[in-house]
């Protein structure tokens, strides 16, 4: 063996089996699955060790909110937790009101790492099933990250996430443009010296969507609605092998409502705002968006339009 290797199975005897399994692996395909494995377990253990280094640090406890009695520790409890490499075990201090007010236990170091009571799955991992959900069905998208991570769950977990991030992103929302509403202008987005003197190219259509009528079952007659879709950009170029100059769309943002244009209209204006609309150089309209991407290739489809809000 190497000495990697060997300095591995020394560390910790588990790591033989994979080992073995990347040695004898046939292919190249074979042993990059293996060495996988390999680092996955390695990083449980890096976790967990870190973790065991901070667990017994001293620990200030607050006083409780009911109470105000100071609280005190219980002791180490353990916790565990689904991450991107596996699951990672610790035990931590847990501290409680001595008169055991309800709700009053904490874990000072839960919260220091940024988990919630009862969390058993990491956010790099509700992050990555959602990212899947978007572009694949759900149950695809649950094949698909217990493949990446091992991490085995249902796809109405994977639902779920979804959901909640969809609410927290509209309370976001809703909240901006409220704020949008009284005056109050967004953050421009960063972005390099070279895209700000980019045209900025805003276009937006609406698209007809079938709808359950129903949720979550198929049964019904389907409902047809209009979604109002725009699109904002950087106009650059690029040159092809034949030296061809060809249209490219840089820093996509894609706006989307469930609703009329009056809708849309607030929602694209904040993005607008976002992509430096005030201090660009100069502003494109597409009044109608037929492909996004052949539109701003082609000067047929161009066509001037005024754009209110």
């Amino acid at each position: 063996m190497s000495r990697l290797s060997n300095m591995l199975c020394d560390y910790d005897p588990r790591f033989q089996e994979p080992l073995a399994r990347v040695r004898e692996a046939v292919s190249l395909v074979l042993m990059v699955l293996a060495v996988w494995e390999v680092v996955r377990r390695l990083a449980v253990r890096l976790m967990e060790e870190s973790l065991a280094v901070r667990a017994p640090q001293p620990e200030l406890w607050p006083v409780c909110g009911r109470c105000r009695r100071w609280l005190r520790s219980k002791g180490f409890q353990p916790r565990t937790l689904h991450t991107l490499f596996g699951v990672i075990g610790w035990r931590r201090r847990v501290g409680r009101c001595p008169n055991g007010c309800k709700g009053s236990q904490v874990a000072p170091l839960d919260q220091a790492l940024g988990l919630v009571p009862h969390q058993r799955t990491g956010a790099e991992v509700q992050w990555m099933g959602c990212l899947l959900a978007v572009f694949v069905p759900y149950e695809t998208a649950r094949r698909l990250l217990r493949q990446l991570t091992g991490v085995e769950l249902a796809a109405g977990t994977l639902w779920g996430w979804v959901q909640q991030v969809g609410q927290r992103v509209m309370v976001q929302l809703e909240g901006e443009l409220r704020a949008l509403a009284a005056g109050e202008l967004p953050a421009v987005e960063p972005r390099e010296a070279e895209l700000e003197a980019l045209p900025l190219v805003l276009g937006a259509d609406g698209v007809m969507v079938p709808f359950r009528p129903h949720p979550r079952t198929a049964e019904g007659k389907t409902r047809w609605r209009e979604i109002k879709v725009a699109i904002l950009a950087r106009l650059g170029a690029r040159l092809t092998r034949e030296a061809t100059r060809v249209t490219r769309l840089c820093q996509r943002r894609l706006v989307a409502v469930l609703g009329t244009i009056d809708d849309l209209s607030p929602r694209l204006w904040l993005e607008a705002v976002r992509q430096g609309i005030r201090t660009a150089v100069q502003v494109v309209w597409l009044s109608e968006v037929v492909g996004v991407c052949g539109a701003c290739s082609s000067a047929s489809s161009r066509r001037s339009g005024r754009w209110r809000f």
